[in-house]
């Protein structure tokens, strides 16, 4: 396995990943080792043939899995075997040629404004959990955050005089999100609550557990999920639909998707794009209702 870790040094070190993507591609490589290993008796990754990913393919299916996380697995490995080839351990790429499997990509319907709307009004705030919630609600809504984002975000990240925000993106990319009064408001209630919890002053980050600690995934997962399964019929709650939820909310409301871009912290448009696609009906209507010829 020392290859994975040379490997895995090299997207902490040169590419700046973040340790969430660093274990996925752990995982993925090892888990190819290991279908190398018992079916081939191979130990060493770098005397692979293209024949073993097919067959690895198939064997992903069977297990059933999505051709997205098959693509995802194929994607981990052709950069682990690009990497050695870059470095000259290797001659040819095993896998280069691989190309992705057609997958259909997951529609995420988002939240109703009146959804939002709902959770938020409904929210009990004279209590620490419920403020916090609230807080952790409107960041991910107000500024389309990730949720990796939001658990990384730090007291010392918010600029109180220019109302904004400092956050670390994928890659350890920072970019400036502004924030709405109302979202202002929410986080300067809840840091005075924060700073009166004794656990809550031993580390940096914003949001934080009822017994001080700092926030994790599955604690923002169920948060979300808890506060929304109640007021919307989704079949995803999960806090990225809120991040889905404002970037098609503020195109919906005439925002520049440049500006949009911008915000959600994507390198290109065409990641920004993929959030008109939920408007299409809405495009198409207008366009019937106020075509001259359309009535005809």
């Amino acid at each position: 396995m020392d290859n994975v870790a040379a490997f895995l040094r090299y997207l902490s070190s040169e590419k700046n990943y973040s340790e969430h993507t660093l274990r996925a591609y752990r995982n993925d490589i090892r888990d190819f080792a290991s279908h190398c290993l018992n079916t081939y008796e191979l130990h060493d990754l770098l005397e692979v043939h293209y024949v073993m990913l097919r067959d690895y393919i198939i064997v992903l299916s069977k297990r059933g899995l999505t051709l997205r996380s098959i693509n995802r697995k194929c994607s981990a490995l052709k950069s682990f075997y690009f990497y050695f080839q870059k470095i000259g351990a290797i001659e040819a790429h095993p896998f280069a040629q691989h190309k992705s499997l057609k997958a259909t990509k997951a529609l995420i319907v988002p939240f109703a404004v009146s959804e939002v709307d709902v959770v938020l009004e409904s929210i009990d705030r004279t209590s620490f959990s419920g403020l916090r919630d609230a807080t952790a609600i409107e960041l991910l809504y107000s500024t389309g955050m990730r949720q990796a984002e939001l658990i990384g975000l730090k007291c010392s990240d918010i600029d109180w005089a220019q109302q904004q925000l400092r956050v670390l993106g994928k890659r350890n990319k920072e970019r400036i999100v502004p924030m709405i009064p109302s979202l202002s408001e929410t986080i300067s209630q809840y840091v005075k609550q924060r700073n009166i919890l004794q656990e809550a002053n031993t580390h940096p980050f914003l949001l934080i557990t009822d017994k001080g600690k700092k926030a994790y995934p599955s604690f923002v997962y169920r948060l979300i999920k808890t506060y929304f399964r109640g007021v919307s019929n989704k079949i995803s709650t999960s806090p990225h639909v809120l991040r889905h939820s404002f970037a098609t909310h503020m195109l919906d409301a005439g925002a520049d998707i440049n500006v949009v871009k911008e915000i959600l912290g994507h390198a290109s448009l065409a990641a920004t794009q993929e959030y008109i696609k939920v408007q299409l009906p809405k495009v198409q209507d207008a366009y019937r209702a106020a075509h001259p010829r359309a009535k005809k």
